[in-house]
């Protein structure tokens, strides 16, 4: 047994031994099984692919976030409660899911890699078309400063949290310091690949406007010099006032959108009413917060499938 896994293999068994105590163990899922791999906890979705693509075969990657949840609203079991208490590293974003901030603070504060650290986070409302409806400033005071969490929208973004979490990884198995480097590379240059494909497709348009039923791409807007129109806020499920639908509907027509996008985890029925009555169509936008419960596609092709959508929507040539 190496130094490096004591302290894990001691922690995993005190926390088996509280879990199993409130009667909620689950000896098949547990993390820390494997020694010979660094057990990492990622958040939610895109955390999980940066986590595995980074890590390859020297980690054991547990995503708390289910496939086909959306994630803003988890709420953790005992079960990965003690999944948090055991990880080696937990990889989250403060500010986004209160349940994995506070089970952070309780039992992985020492352990913990927080996105938020890498660099600063856009303002929620900054810049282009991204209005606040009555009571929406409050809430986005309420989910963190009304600072904007969808970073990985921006592939660039997504690339410097892996840079920092090979380092992150290194210090925790210095031993495969160099291929968590080498795997970073790699995927980094897979993202700016990602990155210039956006900007070349998305440079000649005739619109630059998007109507999304949640304002989650602020950061892909800013990359690609978009402007997003946002039914609802930062929180997905917010039902829209009355005012804030009358507003979009008018600036979507004077925009002569085309296009109002909804997400895969989310009801399409508000961004329906609003197509409806501007003479629009429905089309899927994903940001990614989640894979859809079928599992399919990865980060890069729901990328990629957006570009597609998006260049519909704007008429690119």
């Amino acid at each position: 047994m190496t130094a490096r896994t004591l302290p894990r293999v001691l922690t995993a068994a005190a926390t088996t031994l509280l879990v199993l105590a409130g009667g909620t163990a689950c000896s098949t899922d547990v993390a820390g099984a494997d020694p010979d791999r660094v057990d990492v906890v990622a958040a939610f979705y895109p955390l999980q692919f940066v986590a595995e693509r980074v890590g390859g075969d020297a980690v054991t990657v547990t995503n708390l976030a289910k496939p086909g949840a959306e994630p803003h609203d988890l709420e953790l079991n005992p079960r990965q409660v003690g999944q948090v208490s055991q990880a080696e590293l937990v990889f989250y974003l403060k500010g986004f899911q209160p349940a994995v901030d506070e089970a952070v603070a309780q039992n992985a504060a020492d352990r913990a890699f927080d996105v938020t650290g890498v660099a600063p986070l856009r303002d929620a409302t900054a810049g282009g078309h991204e209005h606040e409806h009555e009571g929406e400033a409050d809430h986005a005071e309420e989910e963190g400063g009304g600072k904007d969490p969808h970073l990985w929208l921006d592939p660039t973004r997504l690339a410097t949290v892996a840079d920092k979490l090979a380092e992150r990884l290194g210090a925790v198995d210095p031993d495969r310091a160099a291929d968590f480097t080498t795997r970073a590379r790699t995927l980094r240059s897979e993202l700016e690949k990602l990155d210039t494909e956006y900007a070349v497709g998305l440079k000649t348009c005739q619109r630059r406007e998007i109507v999304v039923s949640h304002a989650a791409f602020g950061y892909l807007a800013e990359r690609y010099r978009l402007e997003q129109i946002g039914l609802t806020g930062l929180t997905p499920d917010t039902e829209p006032a009355p005012q804030r639908l009358a507003e979009v509907a008018r600036e979507a027509r004077e925009h002569g959108a085309t296009t109002i996008f909804f997400e895969t985890l989310v009801s399409p029925k508000v961004a329906e009413t609003i197509a409806a009555e501007v003479g629009a169509k429905t089309a899927v936008l994903d940001p990614i917060e989640g894979l859809s419960a079928d599992g399919g596609g990865d980060y890069l092709s729901v990328m990629r499938t957006n570009l597609t959508s998006l260049r519909t929507a704007l008429g690119c040539s």
